[in-house]
């Protein structure tokens, strides 16, 4: 299921495991917020009552975006003035969209609970050459995975949006012929 939620004067479509920047929103990290002017809802072609759907989303972290110069310039005057600016945003996990019975379906869809396993050490009497040492266990162990199967959570602006910015390439000037041409 999918919504268009306006938040910070700004229009985002999002479903469930999204990760989106919006402008600052009151929370620490690890809060969950419900984000409440949903404009559209449906779930694939079909649309659904946007009133009765809820947006619940956990706050990942509070960062700053991109520097953004400001320069005035007044020719022939000697006024040059330069100044830069971070705006303040909040990185959203999206966790649910949807009703009140969609919702515990949707939160155990995006984030199910992992059951940790005993970690087994060597004895302290055993000598481990460290090239046979393994992260999380004896040897013969496999190590714990360290991240999540998504990968780990973004902490700035630039691990969210998922394009690559672009680059700025100059056409190929043609090669200088070594040749007289006249």
């Amino acid at each position: 299921m999918f919504a268009v939620v306006r938040t910070g004067g700004k229009q985002y479509r999002v479903a469930p495991g999204d990760k989106i920047a919006v402008e600052k929103l009151a929370g620490e990290a690890g809060e969950r917020i419900t984000l409440g002017d949903v404009l559209l809802a449906g779930n694939g072609g079909e649309l659904s009552d946007a009133g009765q759907v809820t947006v619940s989303a956990e706050i990942i972290a509070q960062a700053k975006s991109e520097k953004v110069i400001v320069f005035k310039k007044k020719r022939r005057h000697n006024y040059r003035r330069k100044a830069g600016h971070r705006q303040q945003m909040t990185l959203l996990r999206i966790l649910t969209v949807g009703g009140e019975g969609e919702q515990a379906a949707t939160m155990q869809a995006v984030a199910p609970e992992q059951e940790a396993a005993p970690v087994q050490t060597a004895a302290p009497d055993q000598q481990v050459a460290p090239e046979q040492q393994v992260q999380g266990g004896a040897i013969g162990e496999a190590a714990e995975p360290s991240e999540s199967p998504k990968g780990p959570e973004p902490t700035t602006l630039d691990e969210v949006h998922t394009a690559e910015p672009l680059k700025d390439h100059a056409p190929a000037k043609p090669a200088d012929d070594q040749s007289d041409n006249g």
